[in-house]
C-alpha cells in the first residue's frame, strides 16, 4: 500500500469528515477561524446549494493509513467558462499536512478530472461563487482570520510553487483603526454629497426592513462586481442562499443604505462585529451553545469586519464611499468598535482600496489565487 492514498467523498459520513478535517489540522491554532459547520454542509451539498445549477464538484480526502492528511474540492463553474471564455477548473477547500507529496496527490486528482473534461488550467483557491471564501494566505500568518476568509499555514504557498503554480491575482487586507474623533468637516461633506445628489439614507428599525432591500443589494452586487476577478452573476436562488448566510448575523445599524429619490438603492455597505473569536470558541458549531458565543460577540466587541460594499456605476466618484464610511464610523463609535478588518480587496481595485483614506490603516495580509496551465 502506498504511503498516501485518495478516497473520493461519496457518502454523508465522508462529507462530514471532509468538513471537520481542518478542526484537527488547526487544533488550538490562535489565528485560524473555523467555517460555520452548517453553512459548509449546505454549500457542499448539491441538493442544497443552488450554485449546482451551473456548477459541478467533486471532493477528495487524502489518507495515510486510517488518518486523514488532506482534502480538496474541484469545481467546474460553467457560468465562468461562458462569461470569461476560460475553460478552467477551480480548486478549493484545500487543506493539507506539510508534505508536498500529499498536495501533489490531491492536485493530481483535480488535474485528471480537468483533462477528462478538456479544461486547460486549474486555479484557486476559489469557491462556487465570488462570495465564497477564496484566496490562499501568503502574508499575515500571525494575524487573526475572519469568517469570510481562509487561513492556512505558511507551507501552503510553498507547496503551490513546488507544484508549478504561478500567481494569477492577489487580494490585500487592511486593519483599520477607528479614531476617537472625526473631523467635523467630513460629516458636513457627507451631508453635502447627499443633498447635492438628492439622495437619502433610510433609518432601518428592524432586520425585516433590511431584508426588504436584500434583492436590490444583491442586484447591485451582480452589476458592480461583474468585472472583478472570477465573478459570475448570482441567480435568484443563490441570492436567497446568500441572504440567509450573510444576513442572519447582521444588525440594520451596521448596513448603511443610500437611496435615490425613487427609493432605489444606489450604494450600500455590510459590516458586522467580528465573529472570529466566537467561532474559535464554538469550533464553528452554532448548536447547542455556539449561538451564545456569537450573540455575545455581536453585542460586545471592539473589532468589526467589512463584508460587502458597492456603489452604482453612475454614482461612483461622487463621494458616496465617504458617506458610507462616515455612517459606519458613528455606528462603530456608538458600539465601542476600535478596529475594522477590511477583508480581501483585489490589488487592482483602486477605488475600493482608497475608501479608507479618512482612517488610519495598515495592510497586514495578502492572499493569492494561483494558476497552473495543463
Amino acid at each position: 500500500m502506498p504511503k498516501y492514498y485518495l478516497k473520493e467523498v461519496t457518502t454523508k459520513r465522508d462529507l462530514r469528515q471532509f468538513i471537520k478535517y481542518p478542526l484537527r489540522l488547526y487544533k488550538d491554532h490562535p489565528y485560524y477561524v473555523p467555517a460555520i459547520y452548517l453553512d459548509e454542509l449546505t454549500t457542499l451539498n448539491p441538493k442544497k446549494n443552488p450554485a449546482f445549477q451551473h456548477c459541478e464538484a467533486r471532493y477528495w480526502l487524502a489518507y495515510q493509513g486510517e488518518t486523514i492528511v488532506g482534502r480538496i474540492a474541484a469545481i467546474i463553474n460553467h457560468k465562468h467558462k461562458e462569461k470569461w471564455h476560460e475553460p478552467y477548473i477551480r480548486f478549493g477547500w484545500y487543506d493539507v499536512v506539510d508534505d508536498v507529496a500529499v498536495s501533489s496527490l490531491l492536485m493530481e486528482a483535480v488535474e485528471n478530472w480537468a483533462v477528462e473534461r478538456n479544461l486547460t488550467a486549474i486555479h484557486g483557491p476559489l469557491g462556487f461563487s465570488d462570495l465564497d471564501r477564496e484566496g490562499m494566505l501568503i502574508e499575515g500568518f500571525e494575524q487573526l482570520g475572519t469568517l469570510a476568509t481562509l487561513y492556512n499555514y505558511p507551507y501552503y504557498p510553498q507547496h503551490m510553487n513546488q507544484l508549478g503554480f504561478k500567481k494569477d491575482t492577489d487580494w490585500l487586507e487592511y486593519r483599520i483603526t477607528i479614531p476617537d474623533t472625526l473631523d467635523p468637516r467630513i460629516s458636513r461633506a457627507a451631508e453635502i454629497v447627499l443633498e447635492r445628489n438628492n439622495l437619502i439614507m433610510p433609518h432601518l428599525r428592524s432586520k425585516q426592513e433590511l431584508l426588504n432591500y436584500a434583492p436590490q443589494i444583491f442586484g447591485l452586487i451582480n452589476s458592480e462586481y461583474s468585472n472583478l476577478y472570477g465573478a459570475v452573476p448570482l441567480s435568484e436562488r443563490e441570492i436567497d442562499h446568500y441572504v440567509k448566510t450573510y444576513f442572519s448575523f447582521v444588525h440594520p445599524d451596521y448596513v448603511p443604505l443610500i437611496l435615490d429619490h425613487q427609493n432605489q438603492l444606489v450604494a450600500f455597505g455590510v459590516t458586522i462585529p467580528s465573529l472570529s473569536r466566537a467561532l474559535q470558541k464554538c469550533r464553528g458549531r452554532i448548536f447547542p451553545l455556539g449561538w451564545w458565543h456569537l450573540l455575545k460577540a455581536i453585542r460586545n466587541n471592539d473589532l468589526a469586519d467589512l463584508y460587502l460594499i458597492a456603489v452604482k456605476k453612475q454614482y461612483q466618484g461622487l463621494g458616496l464611499n465617504l458617506v458610507l464610511m462616515e455612517h459606519v464610523y458613528r455606528v462603530f463609535r456608538n458600539n465601542n468598535i476600535k478596529f475594522v478588518e477590511s477583508n480581501p480587496e483585489l490589488e487592482t481595485n483602486i477605488n475600493v482600496r482608497s475608501q479608507w483614506k479618512i482612517f488610519t490603516k495598515q495592510q497586514h495580509k495578502r492572499r493569492r489565487c494561483f494558476i497552473k496551465n495543463l
